[in-house]
């Protein structure tokens, strides 16, 4: 699953290839948020010191027993940053040496300065407000309240209006990776995939390029409108290597939809899952990154990787768009499913130690120095 043999060939491969991320281009989008990353206090001990509720389950308790009474929650900021699924899969690929330019909701007319350091990295464009996210972390997991309300102006039409058709062509047909990401909170992305079919996909030209999908937790849609977004994620196999990203949940819910029930809580009952959710979704590569491990399924053949181990994670919100932005990146360069795989791992690995994006450098010195179980 994860041998040092196998992250010496990864480390040695991601060294030798570094220069040409330079020369790769990425076309991302649509979403952007403001994320707030928030620790809910459990006992403040004076105005600067306070202990944290450290999981889900201690707040759902202390949730219940507000019911027919009341309850004061006090959230706590410990850092604002860029958010949504495509910041943070961009930011992340621009700080591997990508070119990457972004298209989103990051403040209209004017862009938001929590983007600021973003556009020093890539070529970012706006349509429309950005999103805010409050996400409540704990040690288990973590809450992400959502005000979603701009991101109903991410349109075909607005992109067309604000940004430019000639433009977003010129990226979508030429661009090394094109990344959709956020489906879920974005309600017009259907319409804007179905557009894309219609009107740009018959006039691309040139050699395959890779497609990237990523849902973001679909649970709140329709089954409906979950079958007729993958209907449209294969349907671009035609004209790009499609891969299609999915966290452990995301992955059991998709499964749920197409009827494929996962037969042990164990890697080997979800890669049993994947591949024959790659046998009914026939995309080049299907992804998915459970927290300590991930796989990826091409023609149902499935690659398992363990993840680096992390304790005391920094972060955890935007590790899986770091994850894919490993991933994708692995390749680019052509590197196989499996250390593929491993790149991906070790850049969400490095993330959430951090809360710093890494380098290439980096990840081959992680792969070189791997966290060791205590």
């Amino acid at each position: 699953m994860n041998t040092p043999e196998l992250r010496e060939k990864c480390a040695t491969k991601l060294a030798s290839l570094a220069g040409e991320a330079k020369n790769l281009t990425a076309f991302v989008g649509l979403d952007g948020f403001v994320d707030e990353i928030i620790q809910v206090v459990d006992k403040r001990e004076n105005a600067e010191s306070f202990h944290r509720l450290p999981s889900i389950a201690k707040l759902a308790s202390r949730l219940e027993g507000a019911v027919g009474k009341s309850a004061n929650i006090e959230l706590v900021n410990q850092i604002t940053k860029l958010g949504g699924n495509g910041p943070i899969m961009a930011n992340a690929l621009a700080t591997f040496g990508l070119k990457v330019t972004y298209l989103g909701n990051l403040g209209y007319p004017t862009i938001h300065p929590i983007f600021n350091s973003f556009a020093e990295k890539a070529e970012i464009h706006s349509i429309a407000e950005p999103g805010h996210t409050d996400a409540l972390e704990f040690e288990d997991g973590k809450i992400m309240l959502g005000k979603h309300y701009p991101l109903k102006d991410v349109t075909w039409a607005n992109i067309q209006e604000r940004f430019g058709r000639d433009k977003f062509f010129d990226k979508f047909n030429h661009a090394a990776l094109v990344g959709f990401v956020n489906w879920t909170m974005l309600p017009y992305m259907s319409d804007l995939w179905d557009s894309l079919l219609a009107e740009l996909c018959p006039s691309l030209t040139g050699p395959r390029r890779t497609l990237f999908f990523d849902l973001a937790d679909p649970e709140k849609r329709t089954k409906s409108d979950i079958e007729r977004a993958l209907k449209l994620i294969v349907a671009f196999q035609k004209y790009f290597d499609v891969i299609l990203g999915l966290n452990e949940k995301e992955g059991m819910e998709i499964g749920e939809v197409l009827g494929i029930h996962r037969t042990s809580d164990t890697p080997e009952g979800l890669s049993t899952m994947v591949a024959e959710i790659n046998r009914q979704l026939p995309v080049s590569t299907l992804v998915v990154h459970p927290v300590s491990y991930a796989l990826a399924s091409s023609q149902q053949i499935v690659s398992l990787v363990e993840g680096p181990y992390v304790q005391k994670p920094l972060i955890t919100t935007g590790a899986g768009d770091h994850f894919n932005s490993g991933f994708c990146l692995g390749k680019l360069l052509g590197l196989d499913n499996e250390m593929s795989v491993l790149t991906g791992v070790t850049t969400s690995g490095h993330y959430v130690r951090t809360a710093q994006s890494p380098t290439i450098d980096d990840l081959v010195a992680m792969l070189r120095n791997w966290p060791a179980k205590h």
